[in-house]
């Protein structure tokens, strides 16, 4: 079969075009390609052969960003408009809320929106740590490395940016370019959370199953307050099986898009969420919540209620008060003079009827002894994991930097006694394997994998405000008896 006239068949089979538009769709793609069309190739897909065809053809420069704009160009003909996607999804809607996002999930992964290739070179396992906490690593293959000519035009931009950002409504068919992200085969779905319109789409390079983004139509800074509660809620009264949450609005503990109103959620079970309460905290006030603080490395109070006002309520307190609170003695400071720099990490999700608000206390100050942060990352540790601990770590699930792909198979061969390029970062942390295991080539990557287990752990403990030992139990303790002491 002809190329051309394949992916022809492909998009009107798709829903995006019907047979009486074949003509038209047909010079559209020429268009782009060049008119003469050639022989498909049984094995590829469609679109990697027309973006190759393009290259040959001298129709668009043989580099990483005009590719990937020609590849997101011809997927985006191949896919219902937004108008026909929203029409969809929410027809699908009033069946099952399943039934919509697994439609619209699968459209985002066959228009190649979803990064589907890319996302399987990420290397994920799950481990325990010696804590007794269960974690999950991965380490981050799937975003291609930046083209340098991208790099160069984004250093030399200058004026105001059209999209503002990547999170911005206007992406949805955005053509990019060198510096900009490729965004035609891009769908947002409407919806109205709590009260005003946002948009949800799906994240082209997901860290987990069905990485969802809903992002306020506006763009608007980040803020945590009763209203984010507010609309955690209302998300999960209308994707009930997803799980939602915010990163927290303060920089050093925040997520990297600040600037922007947003929420992460998906179809994903992290840790965290299936932690234990391990002391109940009673809220007279609230007889309908139960709450308590939970065995986790970070500091999470747990609120779980059928009733959601009542959920919002107590948590919205709850979030106002960590606000103004000081412990001059484990170095938890509120203010300094109009700086503010307590937040919470919300994360929400049902079990059935009832609501699980987490709510993870984060504090963003910094010292002489800990510039990047008190409760981050600390030194030692920099050689494995140095970024800010956002949203989906807090969760359990380690997001770690691709280079130590190769950077861990040296420290393997060192640990073999091989001949080895592994970084010198790593060396105290090889030491510890040979001092403490016995290593041979059956176990070597069982006790590399056991290492970034207990080092993501560690990392979760130095970005928890109440540490897991007597100090921290008895920060624990002071804290909740004035935070019930304020509510009742």
């Amino acid at each position: 079969m002809k190329l051309i006239e394949a992916f022809a068949d492909e998009a009107i089979s798709n829903g995006s075009y019907e047979e009486l538009d074949r003509v038209y769709l047909i010079n559209k793609i020429k268009a782009l390609v060049g008119d003469e069309d050639v022989v498909a190739e049984g094995h590829r897909p469609l679109v990697k052969q027309l973006v190759d065809l393009a290259v040959k053809r001298e129709k668009i420069a043989d580099d990483v960003t005009s590719r990937e704009v020609l590849n997101d160009q011809l997927y985006d003909l191949a896919t219902p408009i937004p108008s026909e996607t929203n029409r969809i999804f929410w027809e699908k809607m009033q069946k099952s809320p399943k039934e919509a996002t697994d439609w619209f999930y699968k459209l985002c992964e066959d228009n190649n929106y979803v990064k589907k290739e890319a996302i399987a070179k990420n290397i994920v396992f799950d481990g325990t740590s010696s804590k007794g906490h269960d974690l999950e690593i991965t380490i981050n293959l799937s975003k291609p490395e930046k083209d340098p000519k991208a790099i160069a035009a984004a250093a030399h931009a200058t004026g105001k940016k059209y999209p503002q950002c990547a999170l911005c409504l206007e992406n949805e068919g955005y053509l990019g370019g060198y510096g900009k992200n490729a965004r035609s085969n891009l769908r947002i779905i409407r919806m109205n959370i709590g009260g005003r319109p946002w948009g949800f789409q799906y994240s082209p390079y997901a860290y987990f199953n069905e990485h969802c983004i809903f992002l306020d139509q506006k763009h608007i800074p980040m803020v945590i307050n009763q209203q984010t509660l507010i609309n955690l809620v209302d998300i999960e009264k209308q994707l009930p099986e997803y799980f939602v949450g915010s990163n927290a609005d303060l920089p050093i503990v925040g997520g990297s898009m600040l600037a922007h109103e947003h929420y992460q959620g998906g179809r994903h079970i992290f840790p965290m969420m299936k932690a234990k309460i391990k002391q109940e905290v009673n809220f007279t006030s609230y007889p309908e919540v139960k709450a308590g603080i939970v065995d986790w490395p970070m500091s999470d109070l747990r609120l779980i209620s059928a009733n959601s006002l009542s959920l919002i309520d107590l948590g919205s307190q709850i979030i106002k008060y960590w606000d103004h609170y000081d412990d001059e003695k484990r170095q938890i400071k509120a203010f300094d003079g109009e700086t503010r720099h307590h937040t919470v990490t919300p994360i929400m999700h049902r079990d059935g009827e009832k609501f699980i608000l987490d709510l993870v206390l984060r504090d963003n100050n910094t010292s002489e002894k800990y510039p990047l942060g008190i409760f981050h990352p600390h030194k030692h540790l920099w050689h494995i994991k140095k970024e800010n601990i956002g949203l989906i770590e807090v969760m359990g699930r380690a997001i770690l930097p691709g280079r130590l792909k190769t950077e861990l198979e040296e420290v393997k061969k060192y640990l073999l006694g091989q001949d080895n390029e592994m970084p010198e970062s790593h060396l105290a942390w090889a030491q510890e394997f040979k001092a403490k295991n016995q290593i041979t080539a059956d176990n070597v990557e069982e006790v590399v994998h056991q290492g970034l287990v207990e080092v993501f752990e560690e990392v979760l403990q130095c970005a928890g405000v109440f540490k897991n030992d007597a100090d921290g139990e008895q920060g624990w303790q002071e804290f909740i008896a004035g935070l019930t002491s304020a509510i009742d």
